[in-house]
């Protein structure tokens, strides 16, 4: 029995020394930022050929006067409304119409497949460009904005009819714009 205890003894000091001499390990693999750097030119030459897409679009189209957007899309005011100056902001409802095209103006979705939107203004998910885009717009207004992949459904698309990086073409008529605490009382 003392054998037993003492070789037990034994083994748990020598486990404690081990434990408390071991250094933490080293990654297997380190990462040079090459990859980083291949994957920004890469965004780079996929951005230059989207906005060229773009560009083509609007030169086919010198009647229209585009608008450039700070955020790195373009749009036109196919009806404007330059009597009113309240656009929608945080916490507003914004009831909108849109459809969805590519820049070959082939329809991906109609305004009646879309159906009359409701949209908690910056407190909803729903495609960036159109979440920056509806605050620039007044009551009544359509606008036709052109968006790059980054500012649509990006690299995954919308898992069904938009594919990978696919630039946008969307036309949005803004029906009304109600402070969020009137559109609850109704």
């Amino acid at each position: 029995m003392k054998k037993i205890l003492s070789t037990a003894m034994i083994l748990a000091a020598l486990s404690l020394a081990g434990c408390s001499q071991q250094q933490a390990r080293r990654p297997v693999s380190q990462s040079s930022g090459t990859f980083m750097k291949e994957s920004i030119e890469r965004n780079k030459k996929l951005i230059a050929n989207e906005e060229q897409q773009i560009d083509s679009v609007m030169k086919s189209n010198p009647s229209v006067k585009y608008t450039a957007s700070t955020k790195g899309y373009w749009y036109y005011y196919q009806k404007e409304n330059t009597t009113d100056t309240i656009t929608p902001k945080r916490g507003d409802i914004a009831y909108f119409e849109y459809d969805i095209k590519d820049v070959k103006g082939n329809v991906i979705y109609s305004q009646t497949e879309l159906r009359p939107q409701v949209y908690h203004v910056d407190k909803q998910n729903i495609m960036m460009g159109l979440r920056d885009g509806i605050k620039l717009m007044n009551k009544g207004e359509t606008v036709t904005f052109m968006f790059p992949s980054h500012m649509g459904f990006g690299y995954h698309g919308d898992n069904d009819r938009i594919g990978t990086n696919v630039p946008l073409i969307c036309t949005v008529t803004l029906n009304d714009i109600k402070p969020e605490s009137e559109a609850q009382e109704n």
